[in-house]
């Protein structure tokens, strides 16, 4: 099976991945403030200064009137759509704690971005065999469980044009198929379609009546039976109803 999760390497640099969670941060909020980007890294305010300020040497940050870094040229992206950024995560935060406390497994948060979603938050279940933190991460939307319950909910035409020139018709013609069945079901699977040994189920989180991103519970596949999984289900789709009604708007 093709593994499209990288894992993280036993000689990591401290500095360098603080700088690409940063930038990672840039790309998925639009924009951040020295004492978010303090909090997110678990750094002091004058570490995520220095971080930044090299951000901003090479043209990946830019600092406006209001001391808020927006991404720079050197991204070479749009940040993310409105209502998927830091707000969004902090709102949705809460419930991804709740959902893994009643799971007992990782919950994890993410929007769509073309044919791929990248993870905004995790949160990891506290057994020892568990399915680590995804924050960051880039999936194909259509094999992620999160990505596939969004794509479920957008027209033909669309998901048609997100892979003319990846998939066959024929491919697309399946992939529609299965669309179809998530929509119906409400949630969608992903059964080890994104990493070997790991099983998970998405559904969709909706704000002011629109599909603003995905949540989804990932555990590992030795720990799959028909009781997680329905207890796994009922629990995410109780959170994100929960969700849309808290929603003001």
């Amino acid at each position: 099976m093709r593994k499209t999760l990288g894992r993280r390497p036993p000689y990591a640099v401290e500095s360098v991945d603080r700088a690409l969670q940063l930038l990672q941060m840039l790309r998925d909020n639009g924009s951040l403030r020295i004492t978010d980007a303090s909090r997110e890294l678990g750094v002091s305010v004058s570490t995520a200064h220095r971080l930044i300020a090299m951000l901003v040497y090479r043209g990946f940050a830019i600092q406006e009137e209001s001391r808020v870094y927006v991404p720079g040229p050197a991204m070479g992206e749009q940040p993310v759509q409105p209502g998927g950024g830091l707000g969004f995560k902090n709102v949705v935060q809460p419930y991804l704690e709740r959902l893994s406390a009643e799971t007992g497994e990782t919950a994890n948060l993410m929007i769509r971005v073309g044919a791929n979603v990248r993870f905004l938050s995790s949160v990891e279940s506290e057994n020892i065999l568990r399915v680590g933190d995804r924050r960051g991460s880039v999936l194909p939307a259509r094999l992620a469980s999160g990505g596939r319950a969004l794509l479920a909910e957008l027209p033909e035409a669309q998901v048609r044009r997100l892979y003319d020139g990846e998939l066959t018709d024929g491919e697309v013609d399946a992939l529609l198929g299965e669309l179809a069945q998530v929509r119906r079901a409400g949630f969608a699977l992903n059964s080890e379609a994104t990493e070997t040994g790991v099983h998970a189920v998405g559904a969709v989180v909706r704000r002011g009546g629109e599909d603003v991103g995905a949540i989804s519970v990932s555990f590992p596949s030795s720990r799959l039976t028909p009781a997680l999984r329905e207890r796994v289900i009922d629990a995410l789709l109780g959170v994100c109803r929960d969700l849309a009604a808290a929603d003001p708007a």
